[in-house]
Order: structure tokens, then sequence, then C-alpha cells
């Protein structure tokens, strides 16, 4: 088997009290105290919360991810899209410390605080078009796309919501009816709220050449014939899927989308929870094709690593609901709130759109090459920090998911955290901290070069034995 990389020497000059930006295996994976940790969390939580990755965090900063046993890793993972600034940014410590020192909670809805309102503020701002925005602040993901489909209705008088093959909007019963994926989300779960209709998607990799126009219009056929639209509420599209695969529908595809809304009455709106708040390059992904959404639903990166998600949208229609309808006793938490404030400063102070492009140019270059002299990596994609391969088996389509657990295990093991997702979990995506520096992104991408190399053994290895015994 091909031996990986351990490049440990490979170190950006840290702070007294910073954690060393570098991958460093200091024991066997999982370490001995992982392990107890382990072995605990399974006597003591249930048994539907799984993880990814068999080791405890002590540390996180930056780039890395430092366990209980000191091995660190180089996190291509960030918490899911959450830590884009970095993990532990400097600013949004300091804000947090400053917050909890004054209050941790009031409930806005109770006694009002301004760091909620200088949020509602910023992404007002920074939102894509430039009529007149409010927003609503709430705790997850999955609630604000709740949020943003109660707001549609209301709104509109409509009921029907519209989503996408491949997508993934949420784990609550509403958002689950949402998502495509049944296993691990949905399946057992049901049954689910009513009134969601799913149409297809862009899909250029297994779309056999259909342009973005051509792929709207075969979605608004199925809308239009199996929905009626005088009868949709909103359409609901991640501008770039997320657990979906990664998928970036073909170009024309959003703006078609976006003119059938305003033509039908319908409401537009763009679930940026893991494209959002410069993951792909710009504020918003769908600014790419200057796509302006009625709503946008933010969280992830929004805070830095702490719970807070929005819905901001045209005034009239956040309006449009009665006083009280929008809410809950944690939703824009001041702790939240004031770590939002500091991380969105960031992206701005420390140059992190460029920082997602210049990413994506370094990541790109890399895959690609791996691509050109690997056939089983069927297609490169994504954006800016948001990048993906999608992993295919000798006819160069079918889904091989087996290989992208394969790769995921063998980087993990040795200190590199990578994620799989996809409808078939052939996928392997990146999601760095825009904070990771390139001496890191090269260490990451040549463990992930070696471990291809290490599965493309072990399956010539059993191809070969296999063929022997017959």
């Amino acid at each position: 088997m091909t031996q990986l990389a351990d490049r440990t020497s490979l170190t950006t000059a840290a702070q007294p009290g910073e954690l060393p930006q570098s991958r460093h295996l200091a024991t066997e994976l999982p370490g001995p105290r992982s392990r107890e940790l382990m072995a605990r969390k399974t006597s003591a939580v249930a048994g539907g919360v799984g993880t990814t990755v068999p080791v405890f965090a002590a540390r996180a900063g930056g780039g890395i991810v430092e366990d209980v046993d000191g091995n660190r890793f180089i996190d291509l993972g960030s918490g899911i899209a959450v830590t884009t600034v970095g993990a532990s940014h400097p600013a949004v410590v300091a804000a947090v410390q400053e917050q909890v020192a004054a209050f941790t909670h009031t409930c806005f809805m109770v006694t009002p605080y301004e760091p909620y309102v200088a949020v509602a503020e910023k992404l007002n701002e920074v939102t894509p078009g430039d009529h007149a925005k409010k927003t609503a602040l709430f705790n997850s993901g999955a609630e604000a796309v709740e949020n943003a489909v109660k707001i549609a209705r209301h709104a509109t008088g409509r009921d029907a919501v519209v989503v996408f093959d491949h997508a993934y909007h949420g784990r609550t019963n509403l958002t689950m009816a949402m998502t495509a994926k049944a296993m691990p989300y949905k399946s057992g779960f049901g049954p689910f709220a009513g009134e969601v209709y799913r149409a297809p998607l862009s899909y250029p990799f297994r779309d056999g050449g259909l342009s973005g126009a051509e792929a709207a219009r075969r979605a608004i056929d199925v809308v239009e014939k199996q929905v009626g639209a005088d009868q949709v509420a909103c359409v609901v599209i991640e501008p770039v899927q997320g657990e979906g695969g990664f998928i970036e529908p073909a170009p024309g595809f959003l703006p078609a989308l976006a003119a059938w809304c305003r033509e039908n009455g319908a409401l537009f709106v763009a679930d940026e929870v893991q494209t959002g708040v410069g993951r792909t390059g710009d504020w918003f992904a769908c600014e790419a094709e200057g796509v302006v959404p009625d709503l946008v639903v933010v969280a992830k990166g929004v805070a830095g690593g702490m719970p807070l998600s929005a819905v901001t949208g045209r005034a009239e229609l956040v309006d449009a609901v009665h006083t009280g309808g929008l809410g809950g006793t944690y939703g824009g938490n001041p702790v939240a709130c004031a770590a939002a404030l500091a991380a969105l400063d960031a992206v701005e102070r420390d140059g992190l759109l460029q920082r997602a492009r210049d990413v994506e140019a370094l990541v790109k270059g890399r895959l690609h090459a791996l691509a050109a002299r690997d056939s089983r990596v069927g297609d490169v994609r994504g954006r800016g920090a948001m990048l993906a391969v999608e992993l295919v088996g000798a006819d160069g389509l079918t889904p091989d998911p087996a290989l992208a657990a394969a790769v995921a295990g063998a980087a993990k093991a040795q200190g590199v955290i990578v994620l799989t997702c996809g409808t078939h979990g052939n996928v392997l995506r990146f999601l760095p901290p825009l904070s990771t520096s390139d001496e890191l992104l090269h260490d990451a991408f040549d463990v992930l070069d070696a471990a291809f190399a290490a599965t493309a053994t072990t399956t010539a290895t059993a191809t070969a034995t296999t063929t022997g015994a017959r």
C-alpha cells in the first residue's frame, strides 16, 4: 500500500498560547483519551447521534483541530461550513467574552438589545439587492428555512413550497419534507408536512449537456403541471447544493427560476445556509449570476461558530407577518449576535472574499491534476472554498460511495478531516476555513493524493485476487 505522507514539519508561526498551524500525529488514531471518551459517549449519548471522526476535540484555531491526545488535524470541513473565518477567530473570541461578561440572555422579545439590531442592519446591507430589507434572527438553519416558508405563505396567501432533487434543508418536520435524501435524514420519521413538491435540478455532470435554461424549463414544466403556478408560495433552492453533493446548477438555471417566480407571484428563496457569508467568493452565492432573492436564509458561517441564523428579505414581505408571528426564546441570542458582528467584520477586514477565490484556484488546480491521472474522479466542481469531487466507477458515471468512504478514511487516518456528501454518498467535499494557509492546503491535498493512490493499489489487488479465483 502506498505510504501516506506526514509532513508535520510544515508549521506556520504561532503566537504564545495559539495553536500551531501544522498537522501532527502524536498517537495512534484514535488515541487513548479519545477511546475513553468514545466509550463514555456510547454509554451516555443517544445512538442516533453519530460522529464522522473518532477523536474528541480539545482545541481548534485557524485551520487546525487538536484532539485530546495532542493530534492536530487539518480541517477541510469547518464544522460543516461554520468556522468560515477560522476556528476561534481572535475577534470573535473577544466579542463573545465581552458580551458574556455583560449579559448572556434576556430574550429579544422581552427586553431587546442593540447587537440583534446591529446584526439585522448588517445583513440588510450585505445581502443581494438595494431594495428595503428587514431581518429576523433564529438559532439554526432549519429554523430559519421554516420561518422563510412561514413568511412566504403569509405574504402570498398560498401554500405550496417547491424544492429540488438532492436538496437538503434541515431535520425538522417541515425541512425533512423539503430534504430529498431519506437515509439518514428522513427514514422512519414521517409522516411529513404537506404541500411540499419536488422538481428536477440542473445537475451538469449528469444532465447530458442540458443548459441551465433548458433545465429550468424542465423544472418549471413539472411545477406548472403538477402543482399549478397560482398555488406556489415559494421556490426554495440552495444556489450551490450542500449535502446533496455540492451541485452547482448550469448557468442560467437560477435566473430563469427567479424570473418565473416574479412573473407568477411566488417568492424566490435562496437557502444560503452553507453557501453564504463569503464561502463561495461572494457574500452570497446567488450574486454570481446577479440573482436577487425575495428572501435569503443565512446560518452556519454567520457567527464564527456560535448558533445563529437569519431570514433577510424584502421589507414588505417580512413585515406582512403579524407582530408576534416570528421569534423564539433564544433567537438572536446576544452572545451569538456579538460573535456574528465580529465574524461579518472579519470577512471584510481580512479580505476573505478574495481569499475564497484564491483557495478555489489552489484547490481546483490540485483536484484537476488528480482527475487527470485518476479516472475515478468523474467531476471537479464548486466555487470559492466550497469544492468537491464526485467519484465514479469504471463506466465514468456509476456512483462509487465505497471509494469516497475509503479515501476520506485514509485521509483522516493521516490527520486530514475530509467529509463526504451526495445523494449516493460518492462525493468528497472540501470546506476549509478561509484562514487556512496555502502551506496547510498543499499538505492536506498531498495526503489526499496519497489516499487516492493507496485506494487504487487496494482496488487493483482486490481485482487481481478476484480474477485469479475465477
